[in-house]
């Protein structure tokens, strides 16, 4: 072997002995058998890792299951777990009430009990009473029960709607927000600061906590919506997720007759067999579930991604089920809202429609820009709604200052059923709103890379030979997001602002190995001319498919 594999596998056996996990130990002895046997794959494996550590940030903590230190184990959780402990003890953090406690919740992933159960024993270690919500179950109820226990921060073991080999780990603070700068690198020094894992004190399991909270939630969600109709026939899957429960009981006590649930897609299982990935904007991921509202004659699909925070949505159009973005989704529950009065700013993240500020500001409301995710858009002071174009919406920032795909869920299926009543459906609501303000399509072109160093390179080549025009519209002027353009915190992002109102912005994604082009253009709609909609979503098709190309080969991709 050679000097760098020998440094490899020292370090390798060092991480045995310390793991005490039995099925990640016989995992990591298994590749370093193969390296001693001469397996250049092997060798690869073991180099990839123990590259470096999963990074902490704002994202917390997401990566693939497995031993080393590049993975998500039960060392590198507890480890998280001691270092977030040291941070919050550091600052005196306490909750509302003066309460030293922390609560933590977990989806249904492989390994997302076991690394709740970590963190408590961690946390009550460091002087900390740790509660834990009663069984795997929807990360919004996890950020409402931060605020609602009066908890000093919040912790939920989930990946999202990442590949099945994936678990994460999510920090919430005091505030019931996710953690944002320069909480995430403080977090991250004193998680580097933890020593011998045998030297982490431990305490008890914390204490489970009865399905009294878990009912507060879905009360305080179904009382988010006003007497109506309630005919809708709904069909809905949790994609093997955790919502599946909770939504069921929410449209029930809301008045709503039970969903059709797909049942391939009903029961939590990490994963995922009936989908390629677990996220209800992949290709396919909806399927079964559009199927079921064709065979039934239903008038609304709606989805959750597996920690039930993002909701999708599908309605009948004339060619058939078709998916709503998530920026139409977004613009509908702003009308909503703003049709009931709700007051307040109305947020959403840059890469999301400009549709919202037109949409407030024709109601007397103001509008904010932040940059992409919820921990920002949760910080946004006196919120009245807040959505990004993947999926979020946070309809009730009172009680869960993050997205949650339930209550945004409910919030749809009342509208659908408030135009059901008038014979109509939430396409010619969207039609109504590209008539007074223009319609606003969006697109996203989306590049998964096996080498990561792609991603980087994408973005210096932007940098250094800027496009000058995209889809055949001149390019007016381009803000570079990585020097914090218009007032935002600094991240890597160009903004490219184009003839009649088009924009293109291409970042690299925080949680997967993406660069993302987030693309729009805003097209009038003629006063008058019959069909004059669909004529401005045929100009607007074309326009976006020119500008994803474009942006693709100015960034080389």
């Amino acid at each position: 072997m050679s000097p760098d594999v020998d440094v490899l596998v020292e370090r390798a056996r060092a991480w045995t002995a310390e793991d005490p996990d039995p099925r990640t130990r016989a995992e990591l002895e298994q590749v370093l058998a193969a390296v001693a046997a001469g397996d250049a794959a092997a060798a690869a494996d073991l180099a990839d890792r123990f590259r470096g550590t999963l990074e902490f940030g704002t994202a917390g903590l997401r990566g693939a299951m497995g031993a080393g230190p590049y993975r998500m184990n039960r060392v590198v959780v507890q480890r998280a777990a001691a270092g977030l402990a040291a941070y919050l003890r550091d600052q005196g953090a306490t909750g509302p009430t003066g309460q030293r406690s922390v609560v933590i919740g977990y989806d249904a992933r492989h390994e997302s009990d076991v690394f709740a159960r970590d963190t408590a024993e961690v946390m009550t270690g460091a002087g900390f009473t740790a509660w834990l919500l009663p069984r795997a179950l929807p990360t919004p109820v996890l950020a409402f029960a931060i605020r609602e226990l009066g908890c000093a921060a919040g912790v939920m073991v989930t990946a999202s709607h990442n590949p099945p080999q994936d678990n994460g780990y999510k920090v919430y603070l005091g505030d019931g927000s996710q953690i944002v700068p320069p909480a995430d690198a403080d977090i991250a020094a004193h998680i580097a600061a933890v020593g011998a894992l045998a030297d982490i004190p431990r305490g008890r399991s914390g204490t489970v906590l009865d399905e009294e909270l878990l009912d507060r939630y879905l009360d305080t969600v179904a009382g988010l919506v006003d007497d109506g109709p309630r005919d809708l026939d709904i069909v809905y899957t949790p994609l093997h997720g955790v919502g599946g429960p909770s939504v069921v009981q929410v449209l029930e006590t809301a008045g709503f007759s039970a969903p059709r649930v797909v049942t391939q897609q009903e029961e939590p299982d990490p994963d995922f067999p009936t989908v390629g990935f677990p996220n209800p904007e992949e290709p396919g991921a909806m399927d079964l579930a559009l199927a079921l509202a064709a065979e039934t004659g239903a008038d609304l699909v709606v989805a959750n991604d597996p920690d039930a925070d993002r909701c999708a949505a599908a309605v009948p159009g004339p060619r058939g089920w078709q998916m709503l973005s998530g920026d139409q989704v977004g613009a509908l529950l702003a009308h909503h809202l703003l049709s009931r009065g709700r007051a307040g700013t109305y947020a959403a993240s840059i890469v999301s429609s400009s549709l919202l500020g037109k949409l407030a500001a024709a109601a007397g409301q103001p509008h904010e820009e932040t940059l992409t995710g919820f921990k920002w858009i949760g910080r946004v002071p006196g919120l009245a709604f807040g959505y990004e174009e993947a999926l979020g919406y946070c309809v009730d920032p009172e009680h869960v200052r993050d997205k949650d795909g339930i209550s945004a869920l409910l919030l749809l299926c009342e509208l659908a059923a408030q135009l059901k009543a008038e014979g109509r459906g939430l396409l010619d609501l969207l039609d109504d709103i590209a008539r007074e303000h223009g319609l606003h399509a969006t697109d996203q072109v989306s590049v998964r890379v096996a080498d990561l160093d792609l991603i980087p390179a994408a973005m210096a080549r932007l940098r250094e030979q800027p496009p000058t025009q995209l889809g055949g519209l001149e390019v007016l002027r381009v803000d570079d997001l990585g020097a914090g353009a218009g007032g935002l915190p600094p991240t890597d992002g160009l903004r490219y602002h184009l003839d009649g109102g088009a924009r293109v912005i291409v970042r690299p994604s925080g949680t997967e190995p993406k660069v993302k082009c987030y693309l729009e253009v805003v097209v009038p709609v003629e006063a008058g001319v019959e069909d004059g909609v669909e004529a401005a979503r045929i100009n607007a098709a074309g326009r976006l498919d020119a500008l994803g190309s474009d942006i693709r080969t100015a960034a080389g991709l």
